[in-house]
This record gives C-alpha cells, structure tokens and sequence, in this order.
C-alpha cells in the first residue's frame, strides 16, 4: 500500500468544493470582503513592484555606480535577507493589534524608502537602503494574505489565493511597462519614485477599508473575558513559546518548502531581464517586453492553479504545476529567437505561478491557527532570506560559464546563463515536489474553530459567520 502522505495527495470529497459553489460563494460576498481582498492585494502588488525595480535597472545601475552584475546583485540578496525581520514583526503586531494599521504603517515605510532609494547618490547608500527596505517589504505579505483570505468563504480561497499571490507578478508587470515606458525616457530613478507614490496610493486605500472581520470578534471575545493590555501581552508570549514547542517541526517543514519556491521563484525572475540582455543578446525593449510576456502566463497559472486546489488539493495542483517548470525548462533556455524565448517564458511561468498561487491559502490552512498572519509571514520571508542568494548564485556561475554569441557582428564571449538556469532551476523543481509530497495538508480548514493570538489560539470559539462557507450559512440560517 501506497504510504500516507501518497494517498492523501487527493482532499476527501466532503471537503472538495461541489460544482457551482464558486459562483454561488461569490454572490453572497459583501462589500466589505471584497474591498478587504482587493486592498490586500493591492499591497501585494506594490511589494512586487518595489522589490523589482532594482531587478529590471541592474543594467542601468551597473554603469551609475560603476559595479558589476553580481556586486549589484548584493542589493537583492540584502533586501530577501531582512524580509524575514520585517515579518516577524509587523506579523506579530497584526496577530495582536489587527489587520488594518500595522498595513498601513508598514505601506507607508515601504514609500518612503522606496522614495528614499531614488535619491541615493553612492552604491553604499544604495545598499543601506534596500537592506532597510527589506525589512519594511517583509511585513508586507503575511499581513496582506491574512487580511485577504480569513474573511472569504471556504470555497473561494483556492481561486482567492490564485488571485491574490498574482498580485506579485501584477506588480512585476506594471514595473517592466515603467521600466519600458518612464525610465526609456528619463532614468533609472523614475521606476522608485513612482513605485513610491503607488505605495501610498494603497495605504490610502487601505485606510478607508475596514478591520478584519476575523479579528474584531477576537477582540471582542478578548473585551468580554476583561483582560488588560498587561495580561494579554504575556498571554501572547506564551502561546508564542507553546505555538513553537507543539509545532517545531510543522515551521521546519514550512520554511523548506518556502526555500524551495522562493528559490524557483527569483532564480527565474530576478536576473530574467539581464539573462536575456546578455546572452541572449536582446535590446532592454525586447527584453522588457518578453518579461512581460512571461507574466501574463503567470497571472493565468496563478489563478488556474488557486482554482485547481479546490478541487483536487493543495499538495497535488503543485505537484502538477511543478512538473510543467520542469517539462519547459528546454524552451525557457534553448531558443534564441524573441518568440521561441517568449513562449518558453510564458509556458514556464505558468507552472512556477501556477504552483505558486497555492501558497498562500496552503500555509493559511496549515498555520497554528493563533499565528494566521505571523506563520505564513515569516516562514515565507524565512524561505526568502535562505533563498536570498538565488540572483548572486546565477551571476556566479554566469562569470564561470561561458558561451559565445554574435554581438554586432563581433563573436563575443558573454556569461552562459541560460545554462546556469536551466541547472539551478531543475534540481529546484524536483526538490519542490520532493518537499510537497511529503508535508502536511488541511484542506477547506475552517478559519471558524480558531481564535486570534492572546486568547488560547488552539482551541475553539463560538461561531463567526464571516468564516463559513455559504452552504454552512444557509443551514444555519434555516434552522
């Protein structure tokens, strides 16, 4: 017999969304809920839109600071490698103040330093910046899916989640027509400074959205228990301590799994642009454009694969989508052509975003349910700063593999980087499947049996509507 974790790849039918339910579910969505996702991934959106700007001037910067690709590169590797702080902190202050003001505040700081990194002048100012950035970015994800997702009905996280992580590869995409449009024209600084001002755009917005849900019954609950600020502090710090006793293990696991996607995800992202500058031989235009070609296949996998998992899994739509990087990795790097290279980068986005567009309801349903915002957070954030050198590694291996190309009718020799992808990426694919096969799956979880962090996070509360599915709403209505 097949072990466990086999046979469970597949969710119970009980707790597969039936045919219909998506439609259904969707009609009874108040405003409310739908404002709350769409100003989380918004913010979502802005993240991606601000991390990428230095993904697609590397070129440009090159040649304003005077250093190479892998010392630009550093950059990056700094921004992923304090992300994990920030989440850990504005993840904590979401789990015990709500979801709307630790955004906000965290949105604002993200403008400001996205402005701030328009206006250095040195690249050791540059790398102060991005390394404060990150910190400010890494806040950005756990609150936004939380606040996006707890308060949906069950059958819509899967497509919700889809959705929602596509808001990253949205933010990639308005970033390259920037790039393609704004700093064509003027400079590199152009792309901060607006993703700046789209930044506090989606503060603004999120302002006038009201708080979760999810949480105002918590605190409610918490209100008529009659705890003071004293004595939920330090409930918090133990369930923290007890969180991390009873699920070591499942935090391992979640930050391996993370690592593997993060690392998949930036090694065919963040030296994309300069992959095909470079040995490809392709002008930053048709570079740019074959990006955004790239995404469009990205925000459809997302949301194939968000709707997907519904129905056959969280574990098995990766598994599959996974596959598809792998099967179209030969396209991703051996064609030379602009619409030989724009297909495979369609194709493989699809399966890298495809897969991806689990993730977040994934970690939701798998996360200590006291920690919904603080656990998806920071083991994503985690996987990211293992994962921070995915850039540096390619440029590496790029300066130690060479290939030669026909460079303005000179044979040049340049960085082989499509080799380097193609090896980096497939050993990363069939990890990913490895590490999602064997882990854990709660299925259509019912963000309802949980209670918000300081009030005893494992254990059940009362009813609250805002969390069933809208089956279990009309039976309650009915009786």
């Amino acid at each position: 017999m097949a072990p466990r974790f086999i046979r469970e790849l597949v969710p119970r039918r009980e707790n597969r969304a039936p045919p219909g339910a998506i439609v259904v579910a969707l009609k009874t969505l108040s405003w409310v809920q739908w404002a709350q996702f769409w100003s989380g991934w918004l913010a979502w959106t802005c993240d991606a839109i601000d991390f990428f700007a230095v993904s697609l001037t590397v070129p440009l910067l090159s040649e304003q600071f005077g250093k190479s690709t892998s010392a630009i590169t550093t950059a990056i590797t700094l921004t992923l490698l304090f992300r994990s702080a920030g989440a850990m902190i504005f993840g904590i202050a979401s789990d015990r103040f709500g979801r709307k003001w630790p955004l906000i505040i965290n949105l604002i700081l993200c403008c400001a330093l996205e402005l701030g990194s328009g206006f250095v002048n040195t690249f050791s100012q540059f790398l102060v910046v991005r390394a404060l950035f990150g910190i400010a970015m890494g806040g950005i994800w756990g609150i936004s899916s939380s606040s996006a997702l707890e308060n949906l009905p069950v059958e819509l996280r899967g497509l919700a989640s889809g959705i929602l992580q596509e808001g990253y590869i949205v933010g990639y995409l308005l970033a390259s027509v920037i790039n393609l449009t704004l700093v064509a024209e003027h400079t590199w600084r152009v792309l901060f400074w607006t993703g700046a001002g789209i930044t506090f755009f989606a503060a603004i917005i999120r302002a006038l959205v009201p708080e979760s849900a999810f949480f105002l019954h918590s605190k409610e609950q918490r209100n008529a228990k009659g705890t003071n600020t004293s004595q939920e502090t330090k409930i918090f710090l133990r369930e923290i301590k007890e969180m991390l006793k009873r699920h070591w293990l499942l935090c391992i696991y979640a930050v391996l799994l993370m690592t593997g996607f993060n690392f998949m995800a930036h090694g065919s992202q963040d030296l994309y642009p300069t992959y095909l500058e470079t040995t490809k031989g392709f002008t930053a235009h048709s570079a740019s454009i074959a990006t955004i070609i790239g995404n469009c296949g990205a925000v459809v996998g997302g949301a194939i694969g968000g709707w997907a998992s519904q129905y056959i899994g969280r574990r098995l739509t990766i598994v599959i989508f996974v596959l598809v990087v792998g099967a179209f990795i030969p396209l991703w790097v051996l064609p030379s052509s602009f619409s030989g290279l724009s297909a495979g980068a369609f194709c493989f986005q699809l399966g890298v975003q495809g897969a991806f567009g689990v993730i977040p309801i994934h970690l939701a349903e798998m996360s200590p349910p006291a920690f919904r915002a603080t656990f998806p957070g920071v083991v994503y954030q985690l996987g990211n700063m293992v994962s921070s050198a995915s850039a540096q590694i390619e440029a590496t291996g790029g300066n130690n593999l060479k290939t030669t190309i026909i460079k303005d009718g000179v044979s040049t020799v340049v960085p082989d980087y499509a080799t380097v992808q193609a090896i980096f990426i497939g050993v990363v694919a069939a990890f990913v499947v490895i590490i999602t096969i064997i882990g854990p799956e709660n299925h259509s979880s019912h963000f309802k049996n949980t209670d918000a962090a300081s009030e005893g996070g494992d254990e059940a509360i009362t009813y609250n509507p805002s969390q069933t599915s809208y089956c279990e709403a009309g039976e309650k209505s009915g009786a």
